[in-house]
């Protein structure tokens, strides 16, 4: 989050302190974003892989730290709860094979991590949500011990003043009341970062945000919790529900929660890092010794650590990041893509959202003029719900009127546009084809990573006990995953 944090409770005047500085941070920020050539430079992408830690009985391993500090490795962080981690992979320049270079370098990690991992009895798995995970798994006794996730919990829970209460529905229902923040950390994703042009990046973020639904249902890997079969992407609920901050006085009167999919179409980059100031009180408030505006009229790029650490305990789906390494740039981070299944399956996921946004981006000022953004808003959600089911609201250049389509359909309609899009990168062809295939082959196959772990568990469950069907299709899962095949091309029987 950009300072380190050492305590775990704040003062009224740690946090007004900290809101005074956020607004001069803004101040500063509006000035360097209109400096001309502020951010010029090439194209790169970066992500984020989160992880589960299970033991030999495919259950939920609490040993981070001691893998943590087994690996010894500064591109690797603990998470919320102690049965998670996090592997940040080195930038890559969005030319030739930069996701081939992700996924080696992700292979590797992935083996360092369970070198260390298996002598203490863990192993790890990307995935959406652990299918074998269990209530008494989630708890303060599973925050992981370090202050920046108690100094988290307690300011949420207490803007929240009381329970927070998660109702999914979907195949299943489930109804669960919880006094801290861990169900949030049953989730984990693949996120990726792509930095654009600043002078465009309105276009651009606007562009992700448009096809985000349906890159999501092809993505989809996390279609249950505690044995209920829920959403397609279950975590897209649960995690904007397990962290919902707000009293009840601020639901009604309809104050956006700390995870959402955005307030509007918006017309610059300043506006989301001002609405998020304005929009949600400080969770961290941690002070930097910095003086912004002597950084910048002396010609450097300032920090801005404070902005930067309240725009990452603000959880939108699709976040803007300003970075000030290299005279500073901006990036985009998409968050709402799942771990998993394959280091493979998540670079495809990654091109085709790239893919998909440069594919519409010379037409993103007309889509959104016909395209109410609550309408982007409500794909995003029919897509974490149905998966490949979902019917959404899709704008063409021709049409009178909007109208729901089939997702699969849409996809299947852009693949030659984002294949077209991403001809005119520098991305080797190659690339493009291996990776565009395994989205074919989803689409062929009528398969996500949601459909395949809850056709293989229905299977299993006309034979055995619930909880033995979920850990055999877990078992199955991670068989597969370690076959170096993408989704597709896994066999569905167990």
């Amino acid at each position: 989050m950009g300072l380190s944090i050492s305590k775990e409770s704040f003062s009224d005047q740690d946090y007004t302190a900290f809101s005074e500085k956020v607004r001069l941070n803004l101040e500063v920020m509006k000035s360097l974003l209109s400096q001309p050539g502020f951010g010029d430079g090439p194209s790169s992408i970066g992500a984020e892989v989160e992880f589960y830690i299970v033991n030999s009985e495919l259950k939920a391993k609490p040993i981070n730290i001691e893998i943590f500090q087994q690996v010894n490795d500064p591109l690797l962080t603990v998470e919320l709860n102690r049965f998670n981690l996090e592997y940040n992979l080195s930038p890559q320049p969005f030319q030739g094979s930069p996701f081939s270079a992700s996924e080696n370098e992700l292979q590797q990690a992935v083996k360092k991590i369970n070198n260390a991992a298996n002598p203490l009895g863990g192993q790890l798995v990307p995935i959406g949500i652990l299918p074998t995970l269990q209530s008494d798994d989630i708890g303060p006794h599973m925050m992981t011990d370090v202050p920046r996730y108690h100094a988290l919990s307690n300011a949420l829970c207490s803007m929240r003043g009381e329970p927070f209460q998660i109702h999914i529905g979907g195949n299943d229902v489930i109804d669960l009341e919880t006094n801290d923040v861990t169900l949030e950390g049953a989730n984990t994703s693949y996120q990726l970062h792509w930095r654009v042009p600043t002078n465009r990046f309105a276009d651009y973020y606007n562009a992700v945000q448009l096809v985000t639904p349906i890159v999501l249902a092809l993505a989809s890997n996390s279609p249950s919790l505690f044995g209920h079969h829920l959403w397609d992407e279950t975590r897209i609920a649960l995690f904007k529900q397990s962290i919902d901050s707000r009293s009840p006085n601020q639901k009604t009167w309809r104050h956006p929660p700390r995870v959402y999919f955005g307030n509007g179409w918006i017309n610059n980059a300043w506006e989301l890092f001002a609405s998020a100031a304005a929009l949600y009180p400080p969770i961290i408030p941690v002070l930097s010794e910095e003086d912004p505006w002597d950084v910048f009229n002396n010609g450097g790029t300032p920090e801005l650590a404070e902005l930067k650490l309240h725009q990452g305990t603000t959880w939108p789906w699709n976040r803007a990041i300003y970075d000030h390494h290299n005279n500073g740039h901006l990036r985009i981070e998409i968050r709402s893509l799942p771990a998993g299944p394959t280091a493979m399956d998540m670079s495809a996921n990654g091109l085709f959202i790239i893919g998909a946004a440069l594919a519409v981006l010379e037409d993103i000022q007309h889509f959104k003029s016909i395209l109410p953004f609550h309408y982007a808003e409500h794909n995003f959600y029919r897509a974490a719900k149905y998966g490949l089911d979902a019917e959404i609201i899709w704008p063409n250049k021709s049409q009178v009127q909007l109208h729901d389509l089939p997702i699969k359909e849409i996809a299947a309609s852009m693949i030659p546009k984002v294949e077209d899009a991403l001809s005119k990168t520098r991305i080797d062809s190659s690339e493009i084809t291996r990776l565009m295939n395994i989205i074919k082959g989803r689409l062929d196959q009528d398969i996500s990573g949601a459909r395949w772990q809850r056709r293989v568990t229905e299977q299993l469950m006309k034979t055995n006990h619930p909880n033995d069907a979920f850990k055999l299709m877990l078992k199955h899962y991670m068989s597969q995953q370690q076959s170096g095949k993408p989704l597709h091309e896994w066999s569905l029987n167990p």
